[in-house]
């Protein structure tokens, strides 16, 4: 299993040379090409990825607004999420139930839902194919099960759009925003994940001198016992 970081952008206005699409992963396994996300950084440019299915973890413009002008192959995503863009033209939807295995080209995929807006409901996958597994969750204020989300995968792909600074407000029983990356590897340390990658990233990542950001986010992991990297644009990472 292949991983190709097609984008790392969080749904803000500063870009850099690392930085420049909005976050979407495209998972190659065999013939498969399968794009997790689609924002409004993608549209017009479909037919050079050319994904044999779309995955999608919620409805926000910087993760669907890419098929407002239609979709070349299957669209999969939760049913709260396909009725929420009912009105972009996309002919294949495919709903996906929450901790249910769907087979995706060869690729399962399982949703689980977390917490990050009361309107467009979120979730985060896990993504297995071969030996290899990982979780992905490009926004997350909050994990509802971590346990039973994060246990045994090899890698954690998370929120990038805070490093220490908590984006996160209340709502009744409900938790809205960005978990800092702090948090995000607390729920590793826990697990027993000894890997994560960080995508989604905000402008405190993006205009930020790379090298000593991404040294601070390396320190952080390493007190936690995890090997905590940043994602660029056209990142490539091989799941063995």
């Amino acid at each position: 299993m292949e991983l190709i970081f097609l984008g790392t952008q969080g749904e803000i206005e500063i870009r850099s040379r690392r930085h420049r699409r909005h976050s979407a992963l495209l998972v190659k396994h065999g013939a498969a090409r399968i794009m997790i996300d689609c924002g409004a950084d993608w549209r017009g440019r479909l037919k050079t990825i050319a994904p044999t299915a779309v995955v999608l973890t919620h409805a926000h413009p910087d993760h669907a607004s890419g098929l407002a002008g239609g979709a070349p192959a299957p669209v999969y995503a939760t049913e709260e999420t396909l009725e929420l863009l009912r009105r972009f033209p996309i002919l294949d939807r495919r709903p996906i139930r929450l901790r249910t295995a769907v087979t995706i080209d060869g690729v399962i995929f399982r949703a689980f839902p977390v917490h990050h807006s009361i309107r467009a409901p979120a979730v985060g996958y896990r993504v297995s194919a071969g030996n290899g597994c990982f979780f992905y969750v490009p926004d997350v204020a909050k994990l509802g099960t971590p346990a039973s989300a994060l246990r045994g995968i090899d890698l954690y792909i998370g929120d990038g759009a805070s490093i220490t600074r908590a984006m996160v407000r209340r709502r009744n029983a409900e938790f809205i925003g960005h978990a800092p990356i702090t948090a995000q590897l607390g729920w590793c340390e826990t697990a027993g994940v000894r890997r994560a990658i960080f995508t989604h990233c905000g402008s405190e990542i993006v205009r930020s001198d790379a090298r000593q950001v991404a040294a601070k986010v390396r320190r952080l992991g390493l007190d936690r016992g995890v090997d905590a990297r940043l994602a660029c644009d056209g990142d490539r990472l091989i799941m063995d």
